[in-house]
């Protein structure tokens, strides 16, 4: 592990995406920006006339649509631009310009729900029977019809739209504090070499078989987290504010039904997934003595978390292994599935690298009318080549959905986009299991299917339920301090990982570098989509082409029906805890089957 970081313009062309695809210069993205921006104007002038008739509110939608694939498509370009060196002030400028003017839209164009709303369901029904072309629409409109006890007059409407850029200033002022200005010590590593901690270096870190290094990396980097305390406190509490002010304004219980009820899913869906966990942690209790006793040490530390519990077998991926791996993996999908992967990859739609100044972790980012985009940091380990398989799993679902769908038709929600990235992680493993040279091989891919689970279903509802809890508590009028967030993501780590783990006090700090609790209760649907793809996975090994054909009928369907209906096409029915419960098994499975490889 080398100690600087290349500069953006270090690395290899290769290595990194191709944005041209989408402007050949960010002259092009500023002026399809301000083309959206003058289509407003022309949908503005429709104001009060949208449902006249249904030649009128077809248009109108027409407009509408070309206006928001224009500045969708600008906002790809500048923020993709940014996150690749967020050091890059001209970049930050241009993604700045960018939010601006889509805040001036959205104010412009606040007028259309309304209108649509007073207008109602018959009236629209009847639209359809005059112009069935407007049936193009039918699932935005619906959607918004569904909305109805949520949306308010044209007035309010455009007061909440100008209020958008305010309220993305806690997840932007987060970004640029975690990743352009917060610096972190070096450590020495297993070699004796300098290296400098970044968010990017730190989970490798905490996978070195040498206890120093991990103990040391833990904590100088949650303590120079800590050392910002209370200015992440101040941006979290922020977040749940303006998510508590949307709340009051759309007349919604709670943040939490608020945010559930806008991707059309029933809140009993995460309240059941957080039932059948805590019915289940006797299980990660066991997950987690089977690690004490393959590390062989006296006590569990939270810093011991990361590394592999087969300390003599270490392996190095290049990515162009990694890539070959996932295309064999996937190949139970169909030549038409790995085909647009082998295009993906030759096409450059892929960022691999950590660079100065680049946002850490990974993304898929779809562009419609283009392709889809994926951000790694490629630093070649397995998790690595995971988080390839993951990050092209999104991209696939993306790339199915733009192109046999509209626009709009195709943004598939929040509640399925893990899906299709996790049933790709689960057939990779089931792969590389079947394929493994050795013991220890197996054992250490054992290990990283465990770390899955634990990772996935049992630390994405963990934090699902660091989430309610926190805005439970604003709610109920409790500042939300540094120590108030501290005590309350400690408490529960301590429960989640039980008796036999340390909880080092400076694993509360942990909430500080989560970016996902910027989302909007995102994350507890990872464990929810973790849940359905080892269903979906095993199912399409077991039965082949009799369910990969339906999978992708679903991976095709956009947001044509609610989430859960979705899903069902896939065969699985997230209205029970069955598929949790039955993950669960699955976890409970292979930890018996390392336990008695390792007895």
């Amino acid at each position: 592990m080398e100690n600087a970081l290349p500069k953006r313009n270090e690395v290899p062309v290769e290595l990194t995406w191709n944005l041209s695809d989408i402007y050949k210069s960010d002259a092009e993205c500023e002026k399809e920006a301000n083309e959206a921006l003058s289509l407003a104007d022309e949908l503005a002038a429709k104001a009060g006339h949208v449902c006249e008739n249904a030649e009128s509110l077809y248009k109108t939608m027409k407009l509408y649509e070309e206006i928001s694939r224009k500045i969708m498509r600008a906002y790809n370009y500048a923020s993709m631009s940014s996150d690749v060196d967020t050091a890059d002030q001209a970049h930050q400028s241009l993604r700045g310009k960018i939010e601006t003017t889509s805040v001036a839209i959205n104010e412009k164009s606040a007028f259309l729900e309304p209108e649509i709303l007073a207008a109602g369901e018959g009236k629209i029904d009847a639209f359809y029977n005059e112009l069935p072309d407007l049936k193009y629409f039918k699932v935005t409109l619906d959607e918004i019809l569904r909305l109805a006890p949520h949306t308010l007059s044209r007035e309010m409407e455009e007061v909440l739209a100008l209020a958008d850029d305010m309220a993305g200033t806690p997840y932007n002022a987060f970004n640029m504090l975690a990743d352009a200005d917060l610096k972190f010590p070096s450590i020495k590593d297993e070699e004796g070499n300098e290296v400098t901690i970044t968010n990017g270096r730190f989970v490798p870190l905490e996978m070195s078989h040498d206890r120093r290094v991990r103990k040391e990396a833990f904590e100088k980097y949650y303590n120079t987290y800590g050392s910002f305390r209370n200015t992440w406190a101040s941006l979290y509490y922020g977040q749940v504010k303006q998510q508590m002010f949307y709340t009051k304004m759309r007349k919604y219980p709670s943040d939490f039904e608020a945010a559930v009820n806008r991707v059309n899913v029933s809140p009993d869906v995460c309240r059941n997934l957080i039932a059948s966990v805590h019915d289940n942690i006797e299980k990660m209790y066991r997950y987690v003595r089977l690690r004490k006793k393959l590390l062989k040490v006296d006590e569990l530390h939270m810093y011991d978390v990361y590394t592999p519990m087969i300390s003599d077998y270490t392996p190095h991926y290049t990515i162009e292994e990694a890539k070959e791996l996932v295309l064999k993996a996937l190949a139970p999908l169909g030549s038409d599935y790995t085909d647009v992967l082998k295009k993906a990859f030759v096409e450059r739609w892929v960022d691999v690298v950590e660079n100065e100044g680049k946002r850490g972790g990974a993304y898929s980012e779809g562009v419609y009318g283009v392709h889809p985009y994926v951000l790694l940091n490629f630093n070649g380990t397995l998790d690595d080549v995971f988080t390839l398989a993951h990050e092209m799993g999104h991209s696939m679902h993306s790339y199915l959905s733009d192109n046999n769908l509209s626009f709009f038709d195709s943004n598939y929600k929040i509640f399925v986009a893990e899906v299709a990235s996790t049933t790709n992680e689960v057939l990779l493993l089931e792969y590389m299991l079947k394929r493994a040279q050795s013991e220890n091989e197996k054992l250490f891919l054992l290990n990283h299917y465990l770390e899955s689970f634990k990772g996935t279903l049992f630390r994405q509802t963990m934090f699902g339920e660091f989430e309610m809890k926190t805005n439970e508590l604003a709610e109920a009028g409790t500042p939300l301090t540094a120590e108030v967030l501290t005590k309350t993501y400690y408490d529960l780590n301590k429960f989640y990982f039980g008796p036999d783990m340390v909880s080092d006090e400076l694993i509360g700090n942990e909430w500080m570098r989560i970016p996902h609790f910027y989302y909007d209760f995102y994350v507890y649907q990872y464990a929810t989509s973790f849940s359905a793809a080892v269903a979906i996975a095993h199912r399409i090994l077991d039965e082949g082409e009799a369910v990969v054909k339906p999978y992708k009928q679903f991976l095709s369907s956009g947001c044509t029906k609610d989430p859960v209906s979705l899903l069902k096409i896939a065969g699985v029915d997230m209205t029970t805890r069955e598929p949790v419960d039955s993950a669960l098994k699955v976890f409970e499975e292979v930890i018996a089957e390392m336990e008695n490889l390792t007895k």
